[in-house]
């Protein structure tokens, strides 16, 4: 009388990314946008835009170089929504490398002083409009295609700027859990099967790696062995 626990389809359609150089190319083209700091922050961590946009700076440890995901931005009917996340792992610490904790030093900066230029108070948001609320996916995503359009690089979705993140990691062999704790998925077969396109060549290598290992026990042994 049980209901069988539901599986996700293993993704058809393989997943772009761009290599390390593309991803510099492109992060070098939108330097001049003022949503630069969001793009850098999704190339350096893995975050859903959802996740991005939904950040407080309150969300910031800079002496742990920890941002808590906690909630989302979403677009309903074209109308902003926060939201608790896509699932319980979606709520996660992500640890920030030392440049992007600068530059979002130097971003909040920023912004603080823009706001005591307007008179106005600081946002909460770590990435805000000009009326201080969450900027909106959808503009977004339009400035991110902008920039992909005229810079020298393959066409990507914005969704698959985080699947750059999560391939050059899987290429470096970061393992496979600590991919999928970044990126917030529900269990490691998710990334897995997200992933397979990049995985054979790091099971090739592993084998290889193996046979090494034997080999060179195999030679300690011989060499130990008295004439």
């Amino acid at each position: 009388m049980a209901h069988p626990p539901r599986s996700r389809g293993i993704p058809r359609q393989e997943r772009k990314s761009w290599t390390a150089e593309e991803l510099q190319t492109f992060l070098q083209a939108a330097a001049s946008h003022r949503l630069f700091p969001v793009f850098w922050v999704i190339a350096y961590s893995g975050m859903r835009r959802n996740e991005v946009l939904g950040l407080q700076w309150g969300d910031l440890d800079v002496k742990k170089g920890t941002v808590a995901i906690s909630r989302g931005i979403v677009d309903v009917g074209h109308e902003i929504r926060q939201t608790r996340g896509k699932t319980p792992r979606s709520r996660r610490p992500v640890d920030l490398d030392q440049t992007t904790l600068e530059l979002l030093a130097s971003w909040r900066a920023w912004r603080l002083a823009e706001a005591t230029a307007l008179g106005a108070a600081p946002s909460e948001w770590m990435f805000s409009d000009h009326r201080g609320e969450p900027v909106h996916p959808q503009s977004m995503s339009q400035a991110f295609k902008r920039i992909v359009d005229r810079a020298d690089v393959p066409t990507l979705t914005f969704h698959e700027l985080r699947h750059t993140h999560a391939t050059l990691l899987l290429k470096e062999r970061i393992p496979i859990k600590v991919v999928t704790e970044r990126l917030g998925h529900s269990n490691p077969a998710y990334t897995m099967a997200t992933y397979q396109h990049v995985l054979p060549g790091m099971q090739a290598e592993a084998a290889t790696t193996f046979e090494h290992l034997i080999q060179e026990t195999r030679r300690s042994e011989v060499r130990r062995k008295p004439w």
